[in-house]
């Protein structure tokens, strides 16, 4: 039989999805699973949810099991064929709040803080102590494991799994799948939709849609360009960043705008505060979305129960394919985040890289991109400078390389000084209490 551990089982709609998705697909019907996470609350919630859709959509099939508490972490990972990441350490409140709140004492501003920046870096630092723990007990009892890696910083965390842990990482967004379809429906160019062939490669959050061509084999870029930079030019819409990308950089970008806008020294800028609203930058985007979810959970909560009658469709996210493709055989093609090893010719090799993979029984295999286009690939470097310089931090508790990797990230550095970076570092590290206190002389 086999048994996916999904760890931040308390994660539900995410948990929903993923092994819902399981429960849908036939060979991972009879699956067991284990849902793992510290909070009694949202795991019972969760194990609801699991349990009537596996009545309603999977006859019962599959044998569901909730573990609570670290104590309990070794027994709900042993024997595991595949783990599913989707924790978030600190929450919202404290840990988010206090990663928006101490930067803008500094007149940083951010938009969503959780892949770059310097919200980005705090809550790698104080994810992968978790994440080195459960690497222990995956190396212990489930050591030939898959973990599929659903948590942000994505190149960060799953980075430093495939670096300094044994366990079989790949990093997994929602965003490659449905980056062409989005774009062509923004553009009006729907009837491009069939039939398409693309390249997506990058880093996750900042891949680039290489190229794009409909079923005839015709080159839709040049289009796209003249039709992205009219509609900037004659529209306000929640994608203006991204389009701004594809008129000075010539591509288009995986991640949304409202990610995007905080990656790069461009658009949230004091000197220039028109720009926020001239490129739709929602600000404060995440913490709004958190307060937004957590008022709303009981309500959604019993809307997706629906008086017991729950279903679930197949979702786009990967890794109910992954898990299918393994273990029948039959090829899947992904986009993934691996080690860049001879991957992108252009980039660092021990940076975490989104590129496409093929998956089958014998796991999975990223394939070879080669160079891209030298702007891309120099935005790129913006963001994997202070990736790896996090990951080192990470590994070594050095507070001078968390100092280094705020001063390399590129909207942190176009708005401190350093005297004032070394400040915020400090006092983040302080307000996040016992989340940080290995980095702490």
């Amino acid at each position: 039989m086999v048994k996916i551990t999904f760890l931040g089982a308390g994660s539900t709609i995410f948990a929903r999805n993923v092994l819902g998705d399981c429960m849908c697909t036939p060979a991972l019907q009879d699956a067991e699973i284990a849902l793992y996470d510290i909070d009694p609350g949202r795991l019972e919630d969760s194990e609801i949810i699991l349990n009537a859709i596996n009545k309603n959509v999977n006859q019962g099939r599959s044998v569901i099991k909730t573990f609570l508490g670290v104590e309990n972490r070794k027994e709900a990972l042993k024997g595991a064929s595949f783990v599913v990441n989707a924790i978030q350490v600190g929450g919202y409140d404290p840990c988010t709040i206090t990663d928006f709140e101490i930067p803008k004492k500094y007149g940083l501003k951010q938009t969503i803080a959780d892949t770059l920046g310097i919200g980005g870096i705090m809550r790698g630092l104080r994810t992968i102590p978790v994440m080195e723990d459960f690497a222990r007990d995956m190396e212990e009892v489930c050591p030939n494991a898959y973990f599929l890696n659903y948590t942000n910083p994505m190149s960060i965390l799953t980075g430093y799994m495939q670096r300094y842990t044994k366990v079989k990482t790949v990093g997994l967004c929602h965003s490659v799948q449905v980056c062409s379809e989005k774009l062509l429906k923004a553009l009006d160019m729907e009837d491009k939709l069939e039939g398409r062939t693309e390249l997506i490669a990058g880093i996750n959050h900042m891949a680039w849609l290489l190229n794009l061509y409909d079923k005839e084999g015709n080159d839709l870029y040049p289009a796209i360009r003249q039709k992205a930079f009219e509609k900037n030019r004659t529209e306000k819409h929640k994608d203006m960043v991204r389009f701004e990308y594809i008129q000075h950089l010539g591509y288009y970008c995986t991640e949304s705008s409202e990610h995007n806008a905080e990656y790069n020294p461009f658009f949230i800028k004091s000197r220039y505060p028109e720009m926020i609203e001239e490129f739709q930058i929602p600000l404060d985007e995440y913490p709004r979305r958190c307060i937004r979810q957590i008022s709303q959970w009981e309500e959604e909560k019993n809307s997706i129960l629906n008086d017991g009658k729950i279903t679930h469709t197949r979702s786009h996210e990967y890794a109910s394919y992954i898990m299918e493709a393994i273990i029948t055989n039959k090829p899947y093609k992904i986009g993934a985040n691996v080690l860049n090893q001879g991957l992108i010719d252009n980039l660092p090799a021990e940076a975490c890289v989104e590129v496409p993979c093929l998956v089958d029984g014998s796991g999975i295999t990223p394939c070879h991109v080669g160079r891209i286009p030298t702007q891309l690939a120099a935005m790129n470097v913006t963001n994997i400078n202070p990736q790896l310089l996090t990951i080192e931090a990470a590994r070594d508790r050095d507070i001078n390389k968390i100092y280094q990797a705020a001063m390399m990230d590129p909207h942190t550095a176009a708005e401190l000084n350093i005297k004032d970076i070394r400040s915020m570092v400090d006092e983040l590290i302080e307000a996040h209490g016992d989340y940080m206190k290995m980095y702490r002389s």
